[in-house]
């Protein structure tokens, strides 16, 4: 059986953190860029269980052409929240 998108996130937090992850909730996030809107979406936050530096990830999934692709973030600071992960990944991506 196909894996579902959640357990698809799930899965690319547990291999980006090295350890196993559990779902504790889906947040939405609108990440504004003056008066535009930069990223809008869910985001799943996970408990991460044994890493030695954070306790929480976050992650989520977007299609490129006719593929998802996976983002996760560790809650590792400056990331504190769903929010500032976004914020993370979209800084990351721009500076590519």
């Amino acid at each position: 059986m196909k894996p579902t998108l959640k357990e698809e996130i799930q899965q690319a937090v547990e291999l980006s953190a090295e350890c196993p992850a559990a779902f504790i909730e889906t947040v939405a996030v609108v990440e504004m860029f003056g008066s535009k809107v930069a990223w809008e979406g869910v985001v799943d936050v996970f408990d991460l269980k044994g890493h030695p530096k954070a306790k929480r990830a976050y992650g989520w999934a977007y299609r490129d052409g006719t593929e998802n692709r996976f983002v996760a973030v560790l809650e590792i600071p400056p990331v504190d929240s769903a929010n500032t992960a976004v914020r993370l990944a979209i800084a990351q991506k721009a500076q590519k």
